[in-house]
Formats: structure tokens, sequence, C-alpha cells
């Protein structure tokens, strides 16, 4: 299967199963508060490997890598940003280890967490730049694709996807994250569904689509604001429902087969690519597989 691309394997599924959340997983097996899970990849691999594995046995087709905080610019607030090119490689190759001819590898790039004036003092050519370093490194630890994912500004997310494009030949997938305010849904700086659509269609994405931020009735509403937008493929990864503090832990409570039984209405909204985020665990991947192979065989 190493030799498929998502738009085959997508042709013959219809709907393909991505991964669920990563941090969540990490944190059951040790990831303490305010440690960087990236940094897993040197010092924990084999906790790693065992949650990349759990999700291809779930039956996940897209295997996403630990590398969600791992660009330079990230790594330089805690002091790890001379081995940015080390983690992204070896989280590349962990997840393409645990796919093998299973599943497909795509590399995750998160946001900086920088802004641009009056914000901030980012610019686009600091961006590129930054993703640009994190990009090169999934290429070279053998991902079959890039997902930057979780982006607020639309700025940023363009500036990531015009690093994949300029220095590697991968195809990309962008995502943003939407809350639904008294005017509706809106990534924290103002960016619409449909608006964030068109824009990174326009941009050269392959694949567009919305992440984290909302349980899977919200997302639902997310899809259906952006497929009239674009002519693309729709990916989308709900959260487990919204977090709850209790005794001091976050509790995401929507379960595997809450997340299951909304498929149909999610690819009924025009997506094409179902994984969860945040909460989402193996066993909720599994049901999703399920309940896919049912609905569409």
């Amino acid at each position: 299967m190493r030799m498929r691309t998502w738009k085959n394997w997508l042709e013959e599924k219809k709907v393909l199963i991505a991964d669920g959340g990563w941090g969540t997983e990490l944190m059951k097996r040790g990831l303490k508060l305010g440690e960087v899970p990236e940094a897993w990849n040197i010092d924990h691999r084999e906790d790693v490997l065992t949650v990349a594995l759990s999700y291809v046995m779930a039956g996940a087709e897209i295997l996403l890598t630990n590398t969600f905080g791992a660009s330079p610019l990230k790594l330089t607030k805690v002091g790890l940003e001379h081995r940015a090119g080390e983690i992204n490689r070896l989280g590349a190759e962990i997840s393409r280890e645990a796919a093998g001819n299973r599943a497909l590898v795509f590399g995750s790039i998160g946001p900086t967490g920088e802004f641009m004036p009056p914000l901030g003092n980012a610019t686009e050519m600091k961006w590129v730049n930054c993703f640009a370093a994190q990009a090169k490194s999934l290429a070279t630890g053998g991902v079959d694709g890039i997902v930057i994912e979780t982006m607020m500004d639309l700025a940023e997310a363009r500036a990531a996807l015009r690093a994949t494009r300029e220095y590697t030949s991968l195809p990309a997938v962008v995502c943003m994250t939407f809350d639904k305010g008294r005017r509706g849904y809106a990534s924290m700086m103002g960016v619409r569904p449909e608006q964030a659509a068109a824009e990174l269609e326009r941009g050269g994405a392959d694949i567009v689509g919305a992440n984290c931020g909302a349980g899977i009735d919200q997302m639902t509403e997310v899809i259906r604001l952006m497929r009239p937008a674009t002519t693309l493929p729709i990916w989308c990864k709900p959260n487990a429902g919204l977090p709850e503090l209790i005794d001091g832990n976050t509790v995401y409570r929507e379960t595997p087969e809450k997340m299951a039984s909304q498929l149909r209405a999610l690819v009924e909204a025009g997506a094409s690519i179902i994984g969860g985020c945040c909460g989402s665990t193996p066993v909720h991947i599994r049901a999703l597989v399920l309940e896919r192979d049912r609905l569409i065989g």
C-alpha cells in the first residue's frame, strides 16, 4: 500500500478514517502537564510507537506524527530548537514503522504560537522558513503527506502551506479550528469556515478541513459551511466532546458509540476523511472504522 496515494485510496474507500488524539494518549503513558510531548520522540520512543500502533491496529488509514508542536519557533520556547530536525525526523520514522503497509503517514504541523503585528512580531517569511525546516525533516523521515492543523490565523496557515509546497513535493492538508459565537462559527482570529476553505484551496491545498475546538455535532455544522466553498476533499477531526475539568483532570465525555453514530451526518455534510482529536482514543477510531464499513462497505 505504500505505493498508493491518498487519492486512489480515497477513490476506492469513499471515506477514509484517520487516527485520534495523541496528547491525551501520551498522558495515559506518563506525559506530565507542561512536558513537551514531541520530546518523547527522543526520550520515550517506545511509548510513542505504542500510541501509533494502537491507531493502526484500530484500523486508521491515515496516521499522524507526534510533531504537532515541533516547529523550530515553538521549540525555541522550551530550549529545544537545536533538536527540531531530529524530533521531526524521529516522529516521522516512528509513525512510519507503526504504519508499515497498512496506513499512510501524514506529518503533523501545528501553530507556532507567534502572531503578526500588532499582536506579535511574526512575519510571513519567518513563518515560511520555520515551517519549511519542519516539513523537510518530516519528509526525510518518510511521511506520505503533511497535515497543517489547529490553525487559527489564515496568514499562518497559508505560510505553512507555502513552505510545504515550495520545499517538499508532498500533498498538503490544511485544517483550522473554529468556535461558535454570537455570529456563528469563526476561528479565534475571525476566519469563517467557508472563507478558510476557499482561500486555502486557492493557496494550493490538496485537502482542507477543520479539527479540534468542538465535538462531532458542532463539527458537522462547520463541515456543512465549508462544503459549498471548495471542490477539494474535506478532512475533519472533532474532539470527543467539549473538555470538562473534573477533580483537576480534563475529561472528554463523548463515547465511541456517540461519535460513530454521527459518521453518516458528517459524510452527508461533505467530509471525506474523518478522525478524532483531543480525547478520542483507538476505541473511538475503531468505532468509526466499523461504522464506515457498515455504511459504505
